[in-house]
């Protein structure tokens, strides 16, 4: 689960804790999770104000659940949003500076991040772990991509959806048909995985 904003996936994720083994959470919304629960300085990274309100409920629900929650132990850092920017790697336990914002995955995340796939029979993949559209911080996403390709290949279930899911294929020659099903409508999927029914379809269905 990826995204900028928690309270815009709020939902989702709450529903989707009821069917999943694992989660793991990436993108912007990473930085509100880290800061809330384990302090962190994020310098000058995405912070969803709303969001770090119902952080903890997540949690508490994922223990409830029993599902393990996977969240970034490092981060590809910037001194400026763009592509040409000054990099560095640092760590949650190292915290970000004032005048630096994470844009991707670390390395050690990364790798975290692919053994979950690698184990995993189905994945459903709903946004990308970093700012993929400038190259410097696509690594932690592409990867990911790898790792889902490689998944699929063996047998495994995979699902990709949402708005920038599906742009971040489109970068990748050949990569959608090498993914179990892919959608557009990254929402509805999730609410179809959860059971609901969707009212579009109920329609063409209802239809003499």
């Amino acid at each position: 689960m990826g995204g900028a904003k928690v309270k815009d996936k709020i939902q989702l994720i709450y529903n989707m804790l009821d069917v999943v083994d694992e989660m793991i959470i990436g993108g912007g919304m990473a930085f509100t999770f880290d800061k809330v629960l384990n302090k962190t300085e994020i310098g000058s990274s995405l912070y969803d104000e709303e969001g770090a309100e119902i952080v903890n409920e997540i949690m508490k629900k994922a223990e409830e659940k029993g599902v393990k929650i996977h969240l970034p132990t490092d981060y590809m850092c910037a001194d400026k949003f763009a592509a040409d920017a000054n990099t560095k790697v640092k760590t949650s336990k190292e915290g970000i500076e004032d005048g630096w914002l994470g844009l991707d995955i670390g390395p050690a995340t990364i790798a975290a991040n692919s053994e979950v796939i690698k184990r995993s029979n189905t994945v459903f993949w709903n946004g990308p772990q970093g700012v993929f559209e400038l190259k410097p911080f696509a690594k932690g996403s592409l990867q990911m991509l790898d790792d889902i390709i490689e998944a699929t290949a063996r047998g495994a279930v995979s699902v990709a959806g949402g708005g920038d899911t599906v742009a971040l294929l489109q970068g990748v020659e050949g990569s959608s048909e090498k993914l179990s099903h892919v959608s557009t409508g990254g929402g509805a999927s999730l609410e179809l995985v959860e059971g609901k029914e969707l009212p579009g379809v109920v329609a063409l269905s209802d239809k003499k």
